[in-house]
């Protein structure tokens, strides 16, 4: 009878690692291995399938030589994916294609994942459990930075391993060589934007605010970029950014070494800074001043819904600037965009694949309005992992001690999200007149409001489809979240100039918006998106209702 009362012995226990001195290492490494690895497979699956998609679409020099000149002298597209060098090989347009999309796409990645693993687990207090053993904080900020660089090296081996499937084709024709040097510079932005994410999560106190800082300079970088390629006289501005310097490697067609050397000093440079910062400050510090004090604010502290207004304020404004930013570059560039008449039908055929029509300006911002739904969807995503952040580090335990119900929170949070959505499709559309206004482009705020609000349910159905992943499979849903975003603009791009198997385009999101303001929204089809994503929001609020709170 005693021996049933007393407990048995545990096991014992071991350290986890070989070296405990390499704990942080081994964390990291694991967490970024797997994400990185997820989207290499992303990118070489896309390399793949878009390089046989082309050279089945265009057989001939000729069809190359029309399509090079109506997609390669579009300023517009030029803008957004990068200037176009002799697209009609495959190798040209394979680098125009590829490096433009998904340098984007690595960079994103390799800043939120940066501060995520660096600063989010920092603010999370698990670095005070790991610095009271055998290592110093200069030597656990080194084994993170050594643990973001396998993550990077995961998603270089699975994107080589797409890009030598494709060279080995008889109709690509790629070297062992090319594909590995083109490797690098599809995975470069992702390295340029870890180390910048890794010094971020030095300078700022939160993960908010590094994922801010870091968001930042890629929008300046992107923007110079953009710019740069826009305007012939101004060319020269692509040498400031690293973006600019990735697009200047020329992979697959004339190689620019130089170009790539600017980025291994720029990313020694900046992990250097870091490691000397992460010796140097407190922990749960920022390297930059913060306050130390502040007059309380409790204006908006009465109820759980008030608190996450004043928790998103900082990060909303930031999406809400970044949206109206780029609408109103889109429109400024417009006019532009469309004075060589030629590329601007090639424009209005890629368009009318997706259900477009109208004048030429209407065509260039209906194919480039993508670019903006695709922010308000990465804004619906971030708001998702924000929730995540809530439960995986104990805050929203402090919330449900009260009066609260889960359920009733997650309503509460993305019924606000909505609302910065929606904010979010009515800037774009009013920034979008603004840029345009002075170019008389005849489209009139009516009409690119309409167009701002057609870009917003993607991002609702996102956030409903969040919202299920968070009651049902928590620990992953923000991953995936990500995952099936990149997705949808991979197969969304590729179908706007490529003839793409419809059982594919029908899996992106945006596939199913009307191509505004090219054409008249298809409003039916928005309120079945938006359906299907509140129908999910409320099944995930019933799951969350039922499962026990699960931590990081």
């Amino acid at each position: 009878m005693t021996g049933l009362l007393i407990e048995a012995p545990p096991c014992n226990l071991r350290p986890a690692g070989r070296n405990p001195r390499m704990v942080v290492a081994m964390q990291v490494s694991r967490r970024a291995i797997r994400s990185g690895a997820l989207w290499g497979l992303v990118f070489g699956f896309f390399v793949i399938i878009q390089t046989r998609a082309y050279t089945s679409t265009y057989t001939t020099q000729a069809s190359r030589n029309q399509m090079a000149h109506a997609f390669g002298t579009n300023i517009g597209l030029s803008a957004l994916l990068g200037h176009a060098h002799a697209i009609n090989t495959v190798a040209g347009w394979a680098a125009w294609r590829f490096v433009g999309i998904l340098t984007i796409l690595g960079s994103i990645w390799g800043l939120l994942t940066a501060t995520r693993l660096i600063r989010g687990d920092e603010e999370a207090g698990r670095y005070e459990l790991l610095l009271v053993g055998q290592t110093t904080r200069r030597r656990a900020g080194a084994q993170a930075v050594a643990g973001l660089g396998a993550g990077l090296l995961a998603m270089f081996v699975v994107t080589a391993l797409g890009t030598i499937v494709t060279g080995r084709s008889s109709l690509v024709g790629f070297s062992l060589g090319q594909c590995l040097y083109f490797s690098v510079t599809l995975v470069a932005g992702a390295a340029v934007f870890l180390a910048i994410g890794a010094l971020a999560s030095q300078l700022a106190s939160t993960r908010r605010r590094a994922a801010a800082l870091a968001g930042a300079v890629f929008g300046i970088a992107y923007a110079l970029r953009m710019v740069a390629d826009s305007n012939a006289s101004l060319h020269w501005l692509v040498w400031l950014s690293p973006l600019g310097w990735i697009e200047q490697s020329r992979p697959l067609t004339s190689p620019h070494p130089l170009a790539l050397l600017l980025v291994l000093i720029l990313l020694i440079a900046v992990t250097a800074i870091t490691l000397h910062l992460a010796g140097t400050r407190d922990l749960g510090a920022g390297a930059l001043p913060g306050r130390d004090s502040a007059r309380p604010r409790l204006a908006l502290l009465g109820s759980p819904t008030g608190l996450a207004v004043h928790m998103m304020r900082p990060v909303a404004a930031g999406w809400l600037l970044a949206v109206t930013s780029c609408s109103v570059l889109l429109g400024m560039v417009a006019e532009s965009s469309t004075q060589d008449v030629t590329g601007s039908q090639g424009i209005e055929r890629a368009v009318d694949r997706l259900g477009g029509h109208g004048s030429l300006v209407a065509v260039y911002l209906g194919l480039t309005f993508l670019l903006l739904a695709f922010l308000i969807a990465l804004t619906a995503a971030g708001q998702i992992t924000a929730m995540r952040t809530e439960e995986a580090d104990g805050y929203l335990e402090n919330l449900l001690v009260r009066p609260v119900s889960r359920a009733w929170w997650l309503a509460g949070r993305l019924g606000l999200s909505c609302i910065l959505l929606v904010v979010a499709g009515l800037l774009a559309g009013i920034g979008a007149w603004a840029g345009a206004a002075g170019q008389h482009s005849g489209l009139s705020l009516r009409t690119l409001l309409t167009a701002g609000l057609n870009i917003v349910p993607p991002g609702l159905f996102l956030l409903g489809l969040g919202a299920l992943l968070l009651g049902a499979w928590p620990r992953r849903a923000p991953s995936a979240i990500y995952g099936y975003l990149a997705w949808s603009f991979l197969v969304e791009f590729a179908g706007g100039v490529l003839h793409t198997s419809h059982w594919l385009l029908d899996t992106s999101i945006f596939f199913h918006m009307i191509p505004a303001p090219a054409a008249s929204p298809d409003w039916s089809s928005a309120a079945v998106i938006t359906g299907l994503g509140a129908l999910a929001a409320a099944i995930g609020c019933i799951l969350l209702h039922f499962r026990d709170l699960q931590y990081a």
